[in-house]
Protein backbone atom coordinates (compact mmCIF):
# COMPACT_ATOMS: atom_id res chain seq x y z
CA UNK A 1 0.00 0.00 0.00
CA UNK A 2 1.34 3.44 -0.92
CA UNK A 3 1.93 5.77 2.03
CA UNK A 4 -0.06 8.40 0.08
CA UNK A 5 -3.23 6.29 -0.01
CA UNK A 6 -5.89 7.58 2.35
CA UNK A 7 -4.03 10.85 2.96
CA UNK A 8 -6.36 13.88 3.12
CA UNK A 9 -3.70 16.59 3.55
CA UNK A 10 -5.03 19.39 1.33
CA UNK A 11 -1.67 21.20 1.43
CA UNK A 12 0.07 18.26 -0.30
CA UNK A 13 0.33 18.76 -4.06
CA UNK A 14 -0.64 15.11 -4.65
CA UNK A 15 -4.16 15.99 -3.45
CA UNK A 16 -4.36 19.08 -5.65
CA UNK A 17 -5.36 19.51 -9.27
CA UNK A 18 -2.85 21.35 -11.42
CA UNK A 19 -2.15 22.11 -15.03
CA UNK A 20 -0.47 19.01 -16.51
CA UNK A 21 1.70 21.35 -18.59
CA UNK A 22 2.97 23.16 -15.48
CA UNK A 23 6.44 21.62 -15.03
CA UNK A 24 6.97 23.13 -11.58
CA UNK A 25 3.70 21.69 -10.30
CA UNK A 26 4.50 18.28 -11.76
CA UNK A 27 7.96 18.39 -10.14
CA UNK A 28 6.37 19.32 -6.81
CA UNK A 29 3.99 16.38 -7.07
CA UNK A 30 6.89 14.04 -7.85
CA UNK A 31 8.81 15.42 -4.87
CA UNK A 32 5.87 15.09 -2.47
CA UNK A 33 5.27 11.51 -3.63
CA UNK A 34 8.90 10.59 -2.88
CA UNK A 35 8.91 12.34 0.49
CA UNK A 36 5.66 10.60 1.51
CA UNK A 37 7.76 7.45 1.81
CA UNK A 38 10.26 9.07 4.20
CA UNK A 39 9.25 9.18 7.86
CA UNK A 40 11.79 11.80 9.03
CA UNK A 41 14.16 14.18 7.27
CA UNK A 42 17.25 15.36 9.17
CA UNK A 43 19.25 18.33 7.88
CA UNK A 44 22.86 18.23 9.10
CA UNK A 45 24.12 21.80 9.00
CA UNK A 46 26.52 24.33 10.45
CA UNK A 47 27.10 28.03 10.07
CA UNK A 48 30.85 27.36 10.02
CA UNK A 49 32.97 25.43 7.55
CA UNK A 50 35.60 22.94 8.64
CA UNK A 51 33.73 21.64 11.67
CA UNK A 52 33.46 18.06 10.38
CA UNK A 53 29.86 18.30 9.30
CA UNK A 54 30.11 15.77 6.45
CA UNK A 55 32.02 13.34 8.67
CA UNK A 56 29.27 13.71 11.26
CA UNK A 57 26.54 13.21 8.64
CA UNK A 58 28.14 10.02 7.27
CA UNK A 59 28.80 8.45 10.65
CA UNK A 60 25.44 9.52 12.10
CA UNK A 61 23.64 7.98 9.11
CA UNK A 62 25.56 4.73 9.56
CA UNK A 63 24.89 4.76 13.32
CA UNK A 64 21.17 4.87 12.50
CA UNK A 65 21.66 1.98 10.04
CA UNK A 66 23.28 0.00 12.86
CA UNK A 67 20.08 0.56 14.87
CA UNK A 68 18.22 -1.31 12.14
CA UNK A 69 16.77 1.81 10.49
CA UNK A 70 16.28 2.29 6.75
CA UNK A 71 18.41 5.34 5.99
CA UNK A 72 19.30 7.51 3.00
CA UNK A 73 22.00 10.19 2.79
CA UNK A 74 21.78 13.04 0.28
CA UNK A 75 24.83 15.25 -0.26
CA UNK A 76 23.57 18.71 -1.22
CA UNK A 77 26.98 20.38 -1.05
CA UNK A 78 26.80 21.37 -4.71
CA UNK A 79 30.27 22.94 -4.92
CA UNK A 80 32.22 20.57 -2.70
CA UNK A 81 30.62 17.10 -2.56
CA UNK A 82 32.73 14.89 -0.31
CA UNK A 83 30.31 12.09 0.55
CA UNK A 84 31.30 9.83 -2.42
CA UNK A 85 34.93 9.69 -1.29
CA UNK A 86 34.09 9.26 2.39
CA UNK A 87 31.95 6.20 1.60
CA UNK A 88 34.32 4.62 -0.92
CA UNK A 89 31.97 5.38 -3.85
CA UNK A 90 34.13 7.87 -5.74
CA UNK A 91 33.93 7.44 -9.53
CA UNK A 92 30.76 5.34 -9.45
CA UNK A 93 27.60 6.25 -11.37
CA UNK A 94 23.98 5.59 -10.37
CA UNK A 95 21.66 3.56 -12.60
CA UNK A 96 18.37 5.01 -13.85
CA UNK A 97 15.17 3.62 -15.31
CA UNK A 98 11.47 4.50 -15.44
CA UNK A 99 11.32 4.41 -11.63
CA UNK A 100 13.97 7.14 -11.38
CA UNK A 101 17.63 7.39 -10.43
CA UNK A 102 18.65 4.56 -8.14
CA UNK A 103 20.85 5.66 -5.23
CA UNK A 104 24.13 3.87 -4.68
CA UNK A 105 24.55 1.83 -1.51
CA UNK A 106 27.37 1.54 1.00
CA UNK A 107 27.29 -0.31 4.34
CA UNK A 108 23.49 -0.64 4.09
CA UNK A 109 23.06 3.10 3.48
CA UNK A 110 21.40 4.58 0.37
CA UNK A 111 23.50 7.45 -0.98
CA UNK A 112 23.10 10.19 -3.59
CA UNK A 113 25.38 13.12 -4.43
CA UNK A 114 25.91 15.48 -7.32
CA UNK A 115 29.47 14.17 -7.14
CA UNK A 116 28.24 10.96 -8.80
CA UNK A 117 27.11 12.98 -11.83
CA UNK A 118 30.30 14.96 -12.48
CA UNK A 119 32.74 13.97 -15.20
CA UNK A 120 35.67 14.11 -12.78
CA UNK A 121 36.37 14.85 -9.12
CA UNK A 122 38.26 18.02 -10.10
CA UNK A 123 35.39 19.44 -12.17
CA UNK A 124 33.94 22.65 -10.74
CA UNK A 125 30.17 22.97 -10.33
CA UNK A 126 29.28 26.53 -11.34
CA UNK A 127 25.71 27.42 -10.35
CA UNK A 128 23.75 30.41 -9.11
CA UNK A 129 21.02 30.17 -6.48
CA UNK A 130 18.00 29.26 -8.66
CA UNK A 131 19.99 26.54 -10.44
CA UNK A 132 21.09 25.07 -7.10
CA UNK A 133 17.49 25.03 -5.89
CA UNK A 134 16.49 23.15 -9.04
CA UNK A 135 19.35 20.68 -8.67
CA UNK A 136 18.41 19.87 -5.07
CA UNK A 137 14.75 19.51 -6.05
CA UNK A 138 15.72 17.04 -8.76
CA UNK A 139 17.97 15.04 -6.42
CA UNK A 140 15.03 14.70 -4.04
CA UNK A 141 12.29 14.10 -6.61
CA UNK A 142 14.07 11.99 -9.23
CA UNK A 143 15.89 9.60 -6.90
CA UNK A 144 14.05 6.37 -6.12
CA UNK A 145 14.67 6.44 -2.37
CA UNK A 146 11.91 3.97 -1.52
CA UNK A 147 10.61 3.71 2.03
CA UNK A 148 13.00 5.22 4.56
CA UNK A 149 12.94 5.81 8.28
CA UNK A 150 15.41 8.69 7.85
CA UNK A 151 16.75 10.79 5.01
CA UNK A 152 19.78 12.82 6.11
CA UNK A 153 20.89 15.84 4.09
CA UNK A 154 24.50 16.97 4.32
CA UNK A 155 24.53 20.74 3.73
CA UNK A 156 27.42 23.06 2.88
CA UNK A 157 28.34 25.58 5.61
CA UNK A 158 26.31 28.72 6.12
CA UNK A 159 22.65 29.70 5.92
CA UNK A 160 22.41 30.33 2.20
CA UNK A 161 20.84 28.73 -0.85
CA UNK A 162 21.33 25.03 -0.09
CA UNK A 163 19.97 24.80 3.48
CA UNK A 164 17.18 27.25 2.60
CA UNK A 165 16.17 25.12 -0.40
CA UNK A 166 16.33 21.98 1.73
CA UNK A 167 13.92 23.39 4.33
CA UNK A 168 11.54 24.73 1.69
CA UNK A 169 11.49 21.51 -0.34
CA UNK A 170 11.33 18.98 2.49
CA UNK A 171 8.49 20.64 4.38
CA UNK A 172 6.89 18.89 7.37
CA UNK A 173 8.66 16.01 9.07
CA UNK A 174 12.02 17.80 9.02
CA UNK A 175 14.47 18.73 11.77
CA UNK A 176 18.08 19.86 12.06
CA UNK A 177 21.23 18.60 13.74
CA UNK A 178 23.67 21.50 14.08
CA UNK A 179 27.41 20.80 14.22
CA UNK A 180 30.03 23.01 15.85
CA UNK A 181 33.51 22.92 17.32
CA UNK A 182 34.36 24.36 20.77
CA UNK A 183 36.14 27.60 19.86
CA UNK A 184 34.39 30.98 19.94
CA UNK A 185 35.02 31.76 16.24
CA UNK A 186 32.97 28.69 15.28
CA UNK A 187 30.26 29.17 17.90
CA UNK A 188 29.50 32.71 16.71
CA UNK A 189 28.68 31.44 13.23
CA UNK A 190 26.89 28.34 14.49
CA UNK A 191 24.56 30.50 16.58
CA UNK A 192 23.42 32.00 13.27
CA UNK A 193 22.40 28.50 12.16
CA UNK A 194 20.17 28.22 15.23
CA UNK A 195 18.68 31.62 14.38
CA UNK A 196 18.09 30.35 10.82
CA UNK A 197 16.18 27.36 12.22
CA UNK A 198 14.06 29.60 14.46
CA UNK A 199 13.20 31.95 11.58
CA UNK A 200 12.13 29.04 9.36
CA UNK A 201 10.39 27.19 12.21
CA UNK A 202 12.67 24.18 11.68
CA UNK A 203 12.87 22.04 14.83
CA UNK A 204 16.40 21.40 16.13
CA UNK A 205 17.22 17.96 17.52
CA UNK A 206 20.30 19.44 19.15
CA UNK A 207 23.91 20.56 18.94
CA UNK A 208 26.88 18.29 18.29
CA UNK A 209 30.27 19.51 19.49
CA UNK A 210 32.80 17.94 17.13
CA UNK A 211 36.59 17.87 17.67
CA UNK A 212 35.87 18.11 21.38
CA UNK A 213 39.34 17.32 22.64
CA UNK A 214 42.11 15.32 20.98
CA UNK A 215 42.75 11.78 22.17
CA UNK A 216 46.40 10.79 21.68
CA UNK A 217 46.60 7.41 19.92
CA UNK A 218 49.77 6.54 21.86
CA UNK A 219 48.99 7.42 25.46
CA UNK A 220 45.19 8.01 25.29
CA UNK A 221 45.66 11.36 27.03
CA UNK A 222 43.10 14.05 26.10
CA UNK A 223 44.10 17.57 25.04
CA UNK A 224 41.64 20.41 24.39
CA UNK A 225 43.23 21.74 21.21
CA UNK A 226 40.13 23.81 20.32
CA UNK A 227 39.29 24.89 23.90
CA UNK A 228 36.40 23.22 25.69
CA UNK A 229 32.89 23.88 26.96
CA UNK A 230 31.87 26.25 24.17
CA UNK A 231 28.95 24.22 22.83
CA UNK A 232 27.70 23.59 26.36
CA UNK A 233 27.49 27.34 26.95
CA UNK A 234 25.74 27.87 23.61
CA UNK A 235 23.28 25.08 24.40
CA UNK A 236 22.37 26.75 27.71
CA UNK A 237 22.13 30.19 26.09
CA UNK A 238 19.81 29.00 23.30
CA UNK A 239 18.02 26.25 25.27
CA UNK A 240 19.01 23.69 22.65
CA UNK A 241 20.07 20.19 23.71
CA UNK A 242 23.76 19.30 23.54
CA UNK A 243 23.61 15.80 22.05
CA UNK A 244 27.26 14.79 22.35
CA UNK A 245 30.83 16.02 22.55
CA UNK A 246 32.73 14.03 19.94
CA UNK A 247 36.50 13.78 20.46
CA UNK A 248 38.96 14.16 17.60
CA UNK A 249 40.77 10.96 16.67
CA UNK A 250 43.32 10.65 13.81
CA UNK A 251 41.69 7.41 12.65
CA UNK A 252 38.55 9.39 11.75
CA UNK A 253 40.55 11.36 9.16
CA UNK A 254 42.18 8.22 7.78
CA UNK A 255 38.82 6.48 7.50
CA UNK A 256 37.28 9.44 5.68
CA UNK A 257 40.10 9.52 3.12
CA UNK A 258 40.01 5.74 2.60
CA UNK A 259 36.23 5.42 2.33
CA UNK A 260 36.06 3.41 5.56
CA UNK A 261 33.75 5.25 7.99
CA UNK A 262 34.90 5.33 11.59
CA UNK A 263 31.74 3.89 13.16
CA UNK A 264 32.13 0.84 10.89
CA UNK A 265 35.87 0.33 11.32
CA UNK A 266 36.16 1.29 15.01
CA UNK A 267 32.74 0.93 16.64
CA UNK A 268 34.14 0.77 20.18
CA UNK A 269 36.09 4.05 20.00
CA UNK A 270 35.10 7.09 22.06
CA UNK A 271 34.25 8.91 18.83
CA UNK A 272 31.89 6.17 17.64
CA UNK A 273 30.25 5.85 21.04
CA UNK A 274 29.52 9.59 21.05
CA UNK A 275 27.95 9.32 17.59
CA UNK A 276 25.77 6.47 18.81
CA UNK A 277 24.45 8.88 21.47
CA UNK A 278 23.53 11.34 18.71
CA UNK A 279 21.79 8.57 16.75
CA UNK A 280 19.76 7.60 19.82
CA UNK A 281 18.75 11.25 20.35
CA UNK A 282 17.67 11.52 16.70
CA UNK A 283 15.63 8.31 16.89
CA UNK A 284 13.91 9.49 20.09
CA UNK A 285 13.16 12.96 18.71
CA UNK A 286 9.57 13.45 17.57
CA UNK A 287 9.46 15.19 14.18
CA UNK A 288 6.03 16.69 13.57
CA UNK A 289 4.36 15.84 10.26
Amino acid sequence: MSSCEGCNDSSCSINQQGNPKDQQFQMRQALDKRMCEVKSKIIVMSGKGGVGKSTTAVNLALSLVKQGKKVGLLDIDIHGPSIPKMLGLEGQRPDADDAGIHPLEAFGLKVMSIGFLLASTSEATIMRGPMKHGAIQQLLADVAWGELDYLLLDCPPGTGDEPLSAVQLLGAGSAAVVVTTPQDVALTDVEKSLSFCRELKLPVVGLVENMSGFICPHCNERSDIFKSGGAEKLAKKTQIALLAQIPFEPLVVIGGDDGKPHVIEHPESANSQALQKVAIAVSEFSVEK
